[in-house]
């Protein structure tokens, strides 16, 4: 067996860090969200430029080594880092240019949302973005993008006007839709598997100073009829109204009646894309149903709407996540849910029902790699937890949501809300049709499979 040798003619070609094990900041540089996954890269290159992204592809490539590259690591898989590897992490390029006139702006990779909405709401814009603020703009743009935005404004690749990419083969060439508007079709929820962006340019949009934002909860022995009530609600509701129906635990909150705190709970998060007086008219139905144990929804600038979540899901977290599409919400569905979430740990894990439509099937199939637009619902079941001990019962409990939700689901969820992974389980995703076309760009793009360490689409030469 050959030894690959990286010495310092192979590190010394960049500008950036390179961190091997023996060297301080290692550990940090290849800690990811998920405290579940504990990689070892041989190698860590922090990119300072794309001069750096390109040196690194070409180190893969004459290595052969595992390949993996972070954005902002939140990818419940893992894929960002890898065991006796290169690591190339991309989160220290964090270039922002804003374009008001136009209302455009360009990000470099290792942007994250927080980041992203805070140099965008100066200008008062934004476009579609992660519903926790230290996710990375890369990962989720290139997995389809889901955000409170979407039903407004469609996903955040629906927002993608172009990219610059470093492609398998060293070269950097951008793409739009008249440039290489193959490889933008691809990029558009096909994931990493065609190359190293660089460069993000979104469209942007106008969002009021103020929203209405924050949450309701009730007591979990109503969950059913508040999972009814709320289906009803989301059936007229307009565009400007996004969020989501849960079933969680209740924190230890100063706004949590004592009694609550550390019980499952039922909640609504509320938020609408509109003027604080505006959003109050149209959350007056769910007010009325039964007043809730806790109202903290308020108005709000986009920014604080964007951070709602983050208490709940800070980073160094034990995390597996399963969602699924679906076309209704149906009584069955509910039933089985809440009876599914009276088994969950009282930690962080949560079960959501977040509602789509609006933009979201307006946009043609054909525009882009994402699929099943005329889903009704995502449906989330979300394992988050402290400590290894709750392990064995919390993956436990999310893995049997997957029998539970078969018979109601369809193809299509975006494949950044999941934990599973493999061949069969990536073509289904995308349905037989357009994971032709994706194998086609990957046979183009990268043939021989170095961005690998992804949801991976496998050119010709690795079915065979």
């Amino acid at each position: 067996m050959t030894t690959i040798t990286l010495d310092s003619a192979a590190l010394g070609r960049f500008e950036g860090d390179v961190l091997t094990q023996e060297d301080p900041g290692y550990d940090d540089a290849r800690k990811l969200f998920n405290a579940m996954i504990d990689r070892r890269p041989r190698v860590i290159i922090r990119a300072a430029n794309t001069h750096d992204v390109i040196a690194a592809v070409a180190l893969a490539r004459e290595t052969g080594l595992p390949f993996a590259i972070k954005g902002g690591g939140h990818g419940v898989n893992g894929h960002a880092a890898c065991d006796d590897g290169i690591m190339l992490d991309l989160s220290p390029l964090k270039r922002i240019a804003v374009d008001p006139a136009a209302r455009t702006v360009i990000a470099e990779a290792g942007v994250n949302w927080g980041e992203f909405d805070a140099a965008t709401t100066a200008h008062g814009l934004a476009t579609t973005g992660g519903r926790v603020t230290t996710t990375g703009i890369a990962g989720l743009t290139l997995g389809t993008g889901s955000g409170w935005l979407e039903r407004v404004h469609g996903y955040t690749a629906d927002n993608l006007i172009s990219a610059d990419v470093v492609t398998a083969d060293g070269r950097l060439v951008h793409a739009s839709e008249d440039e290489n508007p193959d490889l933008f079709w691809g990029l558009r929820g096909g994931g990493g598997n065609f190359g190293v962006v660089v460069n993000f340019e979104y469209r942007l949009h106008e969002v009021p100073p103020l929203l209405l934002g924050g949450m309701l909860l009730w007591p979990f022995d109503r969950a059913g009829e508040v999972l009814r009530r709320y289906r009803e609600f989301m059936e007229d509701a307009p565009d400007e109204v996004s969020g989501a129906a849960a079933l969680l635990t209740a924190p230890p909150a100063p706004f949590v009646p004592p009694e609550l705190q550390g019980q499952h709970v039922v909640g609504v998060i509320a938020i609408a894309v509109a003027a604080p007086e505006d959003g109050e008219e149209l959350f007056r139905p769910l007010r009325e149903f039964g007043p809730p144990a806790v109202d903290i929804v308020g108005p709000m600038p986009y920014t604080a709407v964007q951070q709602l979540l983050d208490p709940g899901n800070p980073p160094g977290l034990y995390n597996y996540w399963k969602a699924e599409l679906v076309p209704e919400l149906g009584d069955e569905l509910i039933d089985l849910s809440i009876e599914h979430a009276e088994r969950m740990g009282r930690s962080h894990s949560v079960m959501l029902f977040q509602p789509l439509g609006g933009e979201i099937g307006r946009i043609s199939d054909d525009s882009n790699a994402i699929t099943a637009r005329h889903a009704a619902w995502t449906a989330h079941c979300i394992g988050e937890w402290e400590t290894p001990a709750e392990s064995e019962a919390e993956l436990a409990w999310v893995k049997a949501w997957g029998p539970l939700i078969e018979p109601f689901k369809i193809a299509g969820a975006p494949l950044t809300f999941r934990a599973d992974t493999g061949d069969e389980h990536v073509r289904r995703a995308f349905g037989e049709e357009k994971h032709a076309r994706l194998v086609a760009l990957k046979d183009k793009y990268d043939p021989e499979n170095l961005f690998r360490l992804n949801q991976n689409i496998k050119p010709s030469a690795a079915r065979s």
